[in-house]
């Protein structure tokens, strides 16, 4: 471990005395494990220290000491991000909200209290002891912290039918830019009183303010669901039968995969998917009886009819659980092939075919792998830009290849970013998708709640 230079090490010593509770982590190796999230940013910086609250008094010391000497911060859930959300500055502390995960279930009124540590997986654990259910499920859930799908608002495999993380967000304890704290909305299912703060900072990815705490609504569990999967010759007849699909029923599941996804995560696990198809896309109807069965025989018909070489109907568990299984896993099996530039970029629906069909162009153009997986019921497409880091002309084709597949979001009236948040690696899209003057009252915004620009500094704007 390297000795650190005497002013960081005068700088750590008022750290550690400043905070006797905190605790506070400045080897290298734990420095390094925490300057990138899952994006892997290249130009992430190297904190000062990493920074463990477990209480919102915590949190609300750490930002005040901060404050007072002007240090930048860098909120963290479980470094899951995809587009640099939570990449370390130089000389920031780093919020790990890794030992802030508490929570409280109430069955009576379907509501979950949750500091923001607690992993996805986990709370969907403990609400479902309790016969409850917490809906958003981004293919991150084993591993994504809810304080960060807040910060991204993010979806998921079932948010076709039930939404994303801000629909389910009630109330919001937040740590704002001078200690101050604040409690926005609550335990309440209608809020009526004043600006929508609350949806403020959904989503705001620490720009704003620290989520300390996370009020959320829970529903009942749905009845076990029945899946569909086709596999389909043609990348644009696939997306036709998703419009179809998506304007007939309201499938609880509608997924998308293509060649490469597909070939990747069967290099990886080996489920026994299609290597041939172009492809393949997964629905689920969890509606209950008769219901449930005119919905799934309306789905496989509208597969056959848009030329799916094979459509498998099921109501078996643990099949419909292997190909939800293959879907989650597509973006690590993808990853395996080389270092990735990962986008979420999302369409109006009649546009999806022109996306992926436009994204496969740009593909070929460049020379590059471009893998697709998508929501593909709500438009919400994640293209993976494959590329190896060690041959810089295939690396710059991909970083022009990212541009032109954001360009072309743009261009079919869709969004630089569906789920995963703006970050980093997205804000240079930023002010063509929104317009400068969206821009500007963003800024005006941050600057209203945030004047001195400590509050991960370099996201989004």
């Amino acid at each position: 471990m390297a000795t650190p230079a005497p002013d960081t090490h005068d700088a750590l010593h008022r750290l550690r005395q400043a905070m006797p509770e905190v605790t506070v982590l400045s080897a290298d190796d734990e420095l390094q494990a925490h300057r990138w999230d899952r994006a892997l940013d290249p130009n992430a910086g190297v904190p000062l220290a990493v920074v463990l609250p477990r209480s919102t008094e915590d949190v609300q010391q750490i930002v005040r000491y901060a404050g007072a000497h002007g240090i930048p911060l860098v909120p963290r859930g479980a470094g899951s991000g995809l587009s640099g959300g939570a990449s370390a500055v130089d000389g920031c502390l780093v919020i790990s909200m890794a030992e802030m995960t508490d929570y409280e279930i109430d069955p009576v009124t379907r509501m979950a209290t949750v500091q923001p540590g607690i992993i996805n997986a986990d709370l969907k654990q403990a609400t479902a002891a309790e016969g409850l259910w917490y809906p958003p499920d981004p293919a991150s859930v084993g591993f994504s912290s809810i304080g960060g799908n807040v910060a991204t608002n993010a979806g998921g495999l079932c948010c076709v039918k039930y939404g994303v993380t801000t629909d389910y967000v009630l109330g919001l304890t937040v740590v704002l830019a001078d200690g101050t704290v604040v409690n926005l909305g609550g335990p309440r299912l209608k809020e009526a009183a004043g600006l929508s703060l609350t949806k403020l900072f959904v989503g705001s990815e620490g720009t704003l303010g620290i989520i300390t705490q996370v009020v959320l609504r829970l529903i009942p569990p749905p009845p076990p669901a029945c899946t569909v999967v086709a596999t389909f010759a043609d990348l644009d007849a696939s997306c036709q039968a998703v419009l179809e699909v998506a304007s007939t029923v309201r499938a609880s599941m509608l997924e998308f995969m293509d060649a490469a996804a597909v070939n990747a995560v069967e290099d990886v696990h080996g489920y026994g998917l299609d290597r041939t198809a172009a492809a393949m896309l997964i629905a689920q109807s969890d509606q209950p009886g008769e219901a449930g069965t005119r919905e799934v025989e309306v789905i496989a018909e509208v597969f056959r009819k848009f030329g799916a070489t094979e459509v498998l109907v099921t109501s078996d568990q643990a099949t419909g659980d292997t190909y939800t299984a293959a879907r989650r896993a597509a973006i690590p099996a993808v990853e395996a092939k080389g270092r990735l530039l990962l986008g979420d970029v999302g369409v109006p629906l009649p546009e999806l075919g022109s996306l992926v069909t436009g994204i496969a162009e740009i593909s070929a153009r460049h020379e590059v792998v471009i893998s697709v997986i998508a929501h593909a019921g709500d438009g919400n497409t994640h293209p993976l830009v494959v590329f190896d880091p060690d041959d810089a002309a295939q690396a710059a084709r991909a970083e022009v290849a990212y541009g032109e597949v954001m360009d072309l979001a743009i261009g079919l009236g869709g969004t630089i970013t569906g789920e995963h948040g703006v970050g980093r690696t997205k804000k240079a899209w930023l002010p063509d998708y929104v317009g400068e003057d969206v821009v500007a009252l963003n800024r005006t915004i941050k600057d209203a709640l945030d004047p001195r620009g400590l509050l991960n500094p370099g996201a989004i704007l």
